[in-house]
């Protein structure tokens, strides 16, 4: 199994400079590169300060900058809020500035907040029709003179100009869920992402089934699987209990993000109370402590190969989590330094 760092910038207090916030963001890549991870991945949002990240495709050719050997991936691409000549073209420019290192995970996406502002009246059925016409006309237009009549889209021969350094184009992951999405991405050749979130390990096996199951009605080469988990490794069992707390506190405005009930102001959606989170007992302390990957280095390998057995291909560290530079720099030091030479 290999690993990778999913990483944003985000922004809690508007006391926080954003060039500060850069700075640790590359920081946290450099340290995955140095570290010899597969894969850098971030993905794209507008308007939120909880996830900076409204072009991951400039952003990983800033990274292509600071670092030397990761591959670099958007994880996520919205597919709805781009044009499928666009977005091929743009992904094979960048492709060729960093010198063939772009993957591209590609995704419906997720905040009815941000469909509310870039495409008002879409909902998650459209957004999903949406991705699956547009993410295999990308290897097409690569190739060179597609044309296309479609749902959403129609267009003469287009070839995408520039044309990607890597031959057969960016590898394409596909962020899967249901068993059709995971049926969609298998079958046109494509990789696949999921993302469990905080149902813990029974998602985690369920995901690996529906993968399975696909890859049993496909005759191509099997695809990749990459698992994305909040990952938080501890100094010890009181410092894991903190972690914990923080990812518990930072799933509630995950949570509110995504009903998008409460008022924003300036990026920064109204703060949850301290009574708020209590009351919500999904998002406890202790049912995160059980279905999230955290725990001192031991524990956390011992998870990690759980994750092997069942046949996922990549483990991607996600760290974003509401907790300072200095906490996250020192959980991804010891995945780095205690976890992974227990996988090489």
């Amino acid at each position: 199994m290999e690993f990778s760092l999913f990483v944003h910038m985000e922004r809690l207090g508007s006391d926080e400079p954003q060039e500060k916030l850069q700075e640790e963001f590359i920081a946290l890549c450099k340290m995955a590169d140095d570290a010899g991870m597969r894969a850098i991945w971030t993905g794209e949002h507008h308007g939120m300060d909880f996830t900076i990240a409204p072009n991951p495709l400039m952003t990983l050719v800033n990274l292509a900058h600071h670092t030397k050997n990761v591959r670099l991936g958007t994880g996520t691409i919205v597919a709805p809020f781009w044009h499928p000549i666009k977005l091929a073209g743009e992904a094979a420019s960048a492709d060729l500035m960093t010198g063939g290192r772009i993957e591209l995970g590609v995704a419906r996406g997720a905040y009815s907040y941000e469909y509310e502002r870039l495409m008002p009246g879409l909902d998650a059925w459209e957004a999903g029709q949406r991705m699956r016409e547009i993410a295999p006309l990308l290897p097409k237009l690569w190739q060179g003179d597609c044309a296309h009549e479609g749902e959403f889209f129609s267009f003469p021969p287009t070839t995408s100009a520039p044309k990607p350094a890597q031959s057969d184009g960016p590898p394409i992951w596909i962020a899967a869920r249901d068993p059709n999405s995971h049926e969609f991405g298998v079958h046109n050749g494509f990789n696949i992402q999921v993302t469990p979130l905080w149902q813990g390990m029974a998602e985690i096996e369920t995901l690996m089934g529906r993968f399975n199951d696909a890859c049993a009605t496909y005759d191509g080469p099997r695809p990749k699987i990459m698992l994305l988990h909040h990952t938080y490794v501890a100094a010890d069992a009181e410092d894991a209990e903190l972690g914990a707390q923080q990812l518990s506190r930072f799933y509630n405005y995950f949570g509110a993000w995504f009903q998008n009930k409460r008022p924003v102001q300036q990026g920064q959606i109204a703060e949850i109370s301290d009574d708020e989170i209590a009351a919500n007992q999904m998002m406890s302390k202790e049912n995160l402590a059980l279905d999230l990957t955290i725990g001192t280095a031991a524990s956390v390998t011992d998870r990690l190969r759980r994750y092997e057995d069942l046949g996922y291909d990549e483990y991607s560290f996600w760290i974003d989590s509401g907790m300072s530079f200095e906490r996250k720099k020192a959980s991804l030091a010891r995945f780095i330094d205690d976890v992974m030479p227990q996988f090489q």
